[in-house]
């Protein structure tokens, strides 16, 4: 059994609970107050402010993630910090850099178009990055009576492709176009959250279904426990090459079997996450975050197993978004 089966395995519905029950998780709110401004706090200590954080579905690991990062760091940091469900990737960017959030979960893809200012974005975004998190796992989940067995098969299906401005939109409407497909003209796309995505591929509404996600995902957990005998992984490795021509970040992965008590593994697209901050985050706020952050992943682990995958080597791997000095500093520190 490989380390991530072993990972995913260990994550239960009480561990959902638990981070769902954390003070750091609700809705988007008006910001108590502003975040520091550059230049304030001192060496690698964030100075008491409240933050919040942009996270994504309430049913998706980045809510779950979030909830618990918020949590650590109101308990050991002078911040008070409160976790948002947000649509993901595009909108926590354009949202981020308006203020209203401080911190944001972003597939890096997504921030990659967002420093370079293509895909989404029409200019460049002053955004920073704490650091690479977790991989997410291209998740496309179909019925197995729709004749569906390639992406280039949902021609003339009905395909929901996540929230709108989510970076699982943007994947899948770039596996579509990999595909020779039109994603406005050959599907039906429905651009509906995770959870109603899942109840439309349970009641046959919805053909199939794009998510990118940690594993596990658990509403994907709880389709595959209660519908397995109608629902099925397609392979979509044949269009990395395609994929590449729009980011070279995306790679070849593994969504293990047990992960979802699958028949067997099935290949996938992977993607790095990261956490982004403004250009103009203080660097003590941000070293003192990610000391928080990378110097606790057991506590963050218990919550969901995707955080074992945070590594501080690792974290630094943001390019081509600069990471913010701060977090630098942290990171090297916690590496050594």
């Amino acid at each position: 059994m490989t380390t991530t089966t072993k990972r995913a395995i260990g994550f239960t519905a009480a561990a959902l609970a638990t981070a769902l029950a954390l003070t750091g998780c609700g809705g988007q709110q008006q910001r108590a107050a502003e975040s520091p401004e550059a230049g304030s706090g001192d060496g690698c200590t964030a100075p008491a402010a409240q933050l919040t954080i942009a996270t994504g579905n309430s049913t998706g690991v980045y809510y779950v993630l979030g909830g618990a990062i918020a949590d650590l760091l109101s308990s050991d940091t002078e911040l008070r910090v409160t976790a948002a469900e947000t649509g993901a990737s595009v909108q926590n960017i354009e949202q981020l850099v308006a203020g209203d959030y401080d911190i944001a979960f972003s597939l890096a893809d997504t921030a990659a178009d967002a420093i370079q200012g293509t895909g989404s974005f029409s200019e460049e975004q002053p955004i920073a990055a704490l650091g690479r998190i977790h991989t997410n796992s291209t998740q496309v989940i179909v019925r197995k009576d729709a004749g569906i067995a390639s992406v280039e098969d949902m021609k003339g299906k009905t395909v929901s492709t996540g929230s709108p401005k989510s970076g699982t939109e943007v994947i899948a409407n770039r596996l579509l176009e990999a595909a020779g497909l039109d994603p406005a003209a050959d599907v039906s796309a429905q651009r509906l959250d995770l959870s109603s995505s899942v109840d439309g591929l349970r009641n046959g509404n919805i053909d199939a279904i794009f998510w990118s996600g940690g594993l596990p995902t658990p509403n994907i957990t709880e389709l595959f426990t209660t519908d397995a005998g109608s629902v099925e992984f397609i392979d979509i490795t044949p269009l990395l090459d395609g994929m590449h021509e729009f980011s070279p970040v995306y790679e070849e992965g593994t969504i293990p079997a047990d992960t979802y008590g699958l028949d067997g593994d099935v290949k996938t697209i992977i993607v790095p996450n990261m956490l982004l901050v403004r250009d103009d985050m203080d660097d003590a706020t941000a070293c003192g975050i990610d000391t928080a952050i990378w110097g606790n992943i057991d506590r963050l682990e218990q919550v969901h197993a995707s955080a074992g995958e945070f590594d501080p080597e690792t974290a630094q791997q943001t390019d081509p978004v600069p990471l913010n000095k701060g977090a630098e500093e942290a990171l090297k520190e916690l590496a050594e």
